[in-house]
């Protein structure tokens, strides 16, 4: 064969090779959530993401969201990613601790770790590392990602005022994570109902009271219509972690680029969602109070107390699990670190 057929024989091979190179290096993320896009901090972070994804690579790697139950029902996305039935899911990691006792501990803590501490341990602590591990030792084919993160929520939204623990005796009550076995303990009985259930349930009287946000997300929902006593300070989730979950097979497979990207738009994420929730809730604190008839109530000391001590109780019986004990340890170990740095740098609370 003589070298004009040999070039002519090459420039054919990379002409070949190249759509298919440039159709490998191409990702599409089929993405469904667990929170509506329409709820601010806690549902709009994945559309900020998924548009930075297709910036980032110059289209390359596309995020397509899909509302809650549109493609997969929220309590379902941790499945269905590790399955491959979908390859990614934008979710909260406490609501997989009917499958995951250790789950609640990436999500939100009671009397645990505020947004900054809670990313400190996750990105310089031991926080990531456990966070993957803990799917892979139960055997989740998944990637984990935090990629947003919100402040204290409210404590929840009552009927009528809650002043002893003989108020809460009997209620029946929407509750997430951790802070719905301290409920549980307190003779609540507690359900874990997605945001977009949780009105109705309340207006047909499944449910006396709930939890499920910071007031400018549950005035997107209505609690107020119903039930106007809303209590703070948010004990049970002081702050709220969510993840992108990315099918293992699909992330070992994409690019060492494509994964960077995906890395940074959260990390970005978490701070943008943060800032976010920060800056909304005090218009819709005024607006529950003067126009829609809301009372605002703190627990009193002794109530945080009972709280407090009903939640150490919960974590020692949760600590029969070996790896949710593993967790808890960690966590609060960096936390101890963590609060020799805080009383002295920090400006005490008024």
């Amino acid at each position: 064969m003589n070298k004009s057929l040999i070039n002519l024989a090459l420039a054919a091979a990379v002409t070949l090779a190249a759509p298919a190179a440039l159709a490998a290096d191409k990702l599409l993320l089929k993405t469904p959530i667990a929170f509506s896009t329409s709820l601010p901090g806690l549902g709009s972070p994945i559309p900020r993401v998924a548009k930075q994804l297709a910036l980032m690579s110059s289209g390359s790697l596309k995020m397509k969201v899909y509302e809650p139950g549109k493609l997969v029902k929220p309590f379902e996305i941790l499945g269905a990613v590790s399955s491959g039935k979908i390859n990614s899911g934008y979710t909260t990691a406490g609501y997989w601790a009917g499958k995951i006792p250790a789950s609640p501990l990436f999500s939100a803590v009671p009397f645990g770790p505020e947004a900054g501490e809670y990313m400190a341990w996750l990105y310089y602590g031991n926080g990531l590392k456990l966070y993957q591990e803990m799917y892979d030792s139960a055997g989740f084919n998944v990637h984990v990602i935090p990629c947003a993160i919100i402040a204290p929520e409210t404590s929840g939204w009552f009927a009528k005022e809650i002043n002893s623990a003989a108020d809460l005796n009997g209620l029946k009550m929407r509750f997430f994570g951790m802070g719905g076995k301290v409920m549980q303990k307190l003779g609540v009985a507690t359900s874990l109902l997605p945001g977009g259930e949780i009105f109705a349930a309340l207006e047909k009287g499944a449910i006396d009271a709930t939890e499920f946000s910071m007031p400018a997300i549950d005035a997107r929902l209505g609690f107020h219509k119903l039930v106007k006593f809303n209590y703070f300070p948010g004990w049970h989730q002081q702050a709220t972690v969510f993840e992108l979950l990315v099918n293992k097979d699909v992330w070992n497979k994409a690019s060492d680029a494509h994964k960077a990207i995906i890395n940074n738009a959260c990390k970005a994420s978490m701070t943008d969602s943060f800032a976010e929730g920060e800056a909304i809730q005090h218009d819709a604190l005024i607006d529950n109070v003067e126009n829609n008839g809301v009372t605002i109530k703190k627990w009193s000391p002794k109530m945080l107390k009972l709280f407090k001590d009903t939640w150490a109780e919960v974590a020692v019986e949760e600590s029969a699990d070996p790896f949710f004990k593993k967790v808890l340890d960690d966590m609060n170990a960096f936390r101890d670190g963590y609060a020799l740095w805080k009383t002295n740098a920090f400006l005490p609370r008024h």
